[in-house]
């Protein structure tokens, strides 16, 4: 397999395909009925694709080439699949005049052509978007982890429910999610770099978020990259810059760390033009998303995605994501996994 990939030793996976494929679909179903119970979301239907030159599209960590295409029927107008609904999202909250206090869900397909490739990454990207309005005073650290706390229980309660049904699954998850932001991460890993830090605290803890994601550190960079017009990483906490972060769990089957989920304080009109101004990237000002928030004609919100084929393959104790999603994968992933007894669909 491709050096980024990770083969666990004498692998077998504890449910045959059939069964995995009947697994999924209980543990997508449950998870989502709770996750809208306990954020009070609604679902909605969303976009596979959007115009281009709109801003609209996620640029997650801003150097993500986006699949195109031509629109013969309408001037050949050039559309972009989405690769997230971060800023989609925001303007749907604003057409459908939902109040703070409530929000939306919706599933999210997508195609990342640039990605890398392993247990992990696959060309195909499926979550749960979400997005909840809030209030002035709710754009606090102390309310992003209340939230964070809410979805990390209803994470809890599905993998309880899988193991109710598949005994031979195990539950493995701490009580707690612990939570540390990036600057503390590198003051106690000073000699790793970011994705071994990542593996030693999540090591250590169980499971963790992990805030403050696209700051620069002390050493100049950022922990890891953040588009600077969805999520608020500068704004300044009692523990550092950002009210955003990661949701990452202690993976056993693969030893390694595992994101689960990306979220955070979506920005606000003058946290938007520091980060543009931060990143040179102030010509998006001019763009149909941007002119809509600095107008003031969009909701203060929180949100995120969250891995609908990463919590599966989590919940199911599996060793690579295409057990239980179907995609495409390099002829050397395909024979490594068939020597390692890994049942991709």
């Amino acid at each position: 397999m491709s050096s980024n990939s990770r083969i666990p030793t004498k692998y077998r996976t504890l449910l045959d395909q059939l069964e995995t494929e009947k697994a999924i679909k209980l543990t997508k179903d449950y998870f989502e009925v709770n996750l809208a119970e306990n954020l009070n979301l609604r679902r909605v239907t969303a976009p596979l694709f959007v115009k281009a030159g709109t801003g609209i599209n996620d640029d997650l960590s801003g150097v993500e080439q986006p699949v195109s295409f031509k629109i013969k029927n309408m001037s050949n107008t050039k559309a972009e699949i989405v690769q997230s609904l971060a800023k989609w999202k925001r303007l749907t909250l604003a057409n459908l005049k939902i109040r703070s206090g409530e929000g939306l869900y919706t599933d999210m397909n997508a195609i990342r052509p640039h990605e890398i490739l392993d247990n992990l990454h696959s060309l195909y990207v499926d979550q749960w978007d979400w997005e909840r309005a809030i209030s002035e005073k709710e754009r606090s650290l102390h309310f992003l982890k209340s939230i964070v706390r809410k979805i990390y229980g209803v994470i809890r309660a599905t993998e309880h429910f899988v193991h109710s049904h598949y005994p031979v699954i195990k539950p493995g998850l701490p009580e707690d999610i612990y939570f540390i932001h990036t600057e503390e991460l590198e003051k106690r890993f000073p000699n790793l770099r970011p994705n071994e830090r990542e593996n030693a605290i999540c090591r250590l803890y169980g499971a963790v978020f992990l805030s403050g994601i696209g700051a620069p550190l002390k050493n100049g960079k950022p922990h890891d990259g953040r588009a600077p017009d969805y999520d608020d990483w500068t704004t300044p906490t009692e523990e550092g810059p950002g009210l955003n972060g990661d949701v990452i769990f202690w993976s056993p089957e693969l030893e390694n760390a595992f994101e689960i989920s990306s979220m955070g304080i979506r920005v606000d009109q003058q946290v938007l033009k520091n980060q543009l101004e931060l990143t040179g990237t102030t010509e998006r000002k001019e763009l149909f998303f941007h002119r809509k928030l600095l107008g003031g004609e969009l909701p203060l919100s929180i949100g995120g995605g969250i891995g609908q084929s990463r919590l599966c393959m989590f919940f199911l104790k599996k060793a690579h994501i295409g057990e239980v999603q179907a995609s495409l994968w390099t002829d050397e992933i395909l024979e490594e996994c068939q020597k390692a007894n890994i049942p991709l669909l």
